[in-house]
């Protein structure tokens, strides 16, 4: 009885040592800006679109490889150290159970290419890392993908991968646009272009009075609202100011802050956007010259920003904010505009 409470007394402190471990590491992903974060099955499962399953038995696997969880992928960082106070009784208890000799079952695991995801014993695993163990024995069960995915690998940049291909087929644009090029660098961007895509479609079909296809709304997209706005970001050499991002990560964000800077700030900004709502209609008309010669008008003569509004904090980074706005300001021939809020 001594010796079992002694043991738990043991592993409270490896426990308290753990958290301090975890709470490091939060402030490093904080300072370094890399995630530390377990990654979620269900988010994976959802963009790869995991569907096919093999029973693969018991497996001594490599602990290293467990790179998510299924249900409590907030409770632990990547490396399984744990966050949340409230498990301490019970990472004490199973760390007891561990060391007793008849040790604890095997752990339930889902295998994706060559990663694991805890379904159950999120724990042991937890423990075992902790105890500087190279395996694990677990029960597999894998879900077949076509994309190669390892510990090593950035599964952002895979799912994000996978993202742009479901895009391309759903909208057949990479076999109309052969040599489209619209890569991003954040997941979850390419819902925001098919919300664009469906707008132009209840506008042809409200135009032609007809039931419109996809693909040949996200055509119409593609060439008269996205391209205009693309050239001219990469006419103006705007990615220079974004390093690491793309003309389509460059496309979405200017569509979605203008309308919010309009709210907020009370006056219409310049819409290349809302500029080619126009052409787009002329196009469903099957006004080719004329759309094609506003189009062109519309690219050298509007200005990609009209207005610039800079916060001004009286701290160096904002004076660089403001050196860079007034850069941009005279490209575009653009209004700068301060803010400086002052407490009372």
């Amino acid at each position: 009885m001594n010796s079992n409470f002694s043991n738990f007394q043991s592993a409270i402190e490896d426990f308290r040592n753990a958290r301090q471990r975890a709470s490091i590491q939060e402030v490093i992903a904080r300072v370094t800006g890399r995630s530390n974060q377990l990654l979620s099955y269900d988010d994976v499962a959802k963009k790869l679109r995991l569907q096919s399953r093999t029973e693969r038995g018991i497996q001594n696997i490599p602990l290293h490889a467990i790179v998510g969880s299924v249900g409590r992928y907030t409770d632990f960082t990547r490396t399984f150290l744990p966050l949340q106070d409230s498990d301490r009784e019970r990472w004490a208890r199973v760390k007891a159970a561990m060391n007793n000799s008849l040790g604890l079952p095997p752990i339930e695991v889902y295998k994706v290419g060559e990663v694991y995801f805890v379904l159950d014993g999120n724990h042991r695993v937890s423990i075992a890392r902790q105890e500087g163990m190279k395996t694990i024995e677990a029960h597999v069960v894998e879900f077949k993908t076509d994309v190669n995915l390892t510990p090593e690998t950035n599964l952002d940049d895979l799912i994000i991968k996978s993202e742009y291909i479901a895009f391309l087929e759903k909208t057949g644009l990479a076999a109309a646009r052969p040599n489209v090029d619209m890569s991003v660098t954040v997941p979850g961007q390419y819902e925001k272009l098919m919300e664009q895509i469906d707008i132009c479609c209840y506008i042809i079909e409200n135009e032609g009075q007809k039931q419109a296809a996809l693909q040949d709304a996200a055509g119409a997209w593609y060439d008269n609202i996205y391209i205009p706005l693309a050239e001219a970001i990469r006419d103006r050499e705007l990615l220079q100011w974004f390093p690491k991002r793309t003309i389509t990560d460059l496309y979405i964000w200017i569509s979605e802050n203008r309308a919010a800077l309009e709210k907020e700030l009370g006056w219409e900004l310049q819409s290349d956007v809302a500029a080619t709502d126009l052409i787009l209609k002329r196009s469903v008309a099957s006004e080719s010259g004329s759309w094609r010669k506003a189009r062109t008008v519309a690219r050298y003569t509007d200005h990609l920003f009209e207005d610039i509004l800079i916060p001004l904090s009286g701290h160096e980074e904002s004076w660089d904010a403001l050196y860079q706005g007034i850069l941009i300001a005279k490209r575009e021939n653009a209004r700068v505009h301060g803010l400086h809020i002052a407490k009372t």
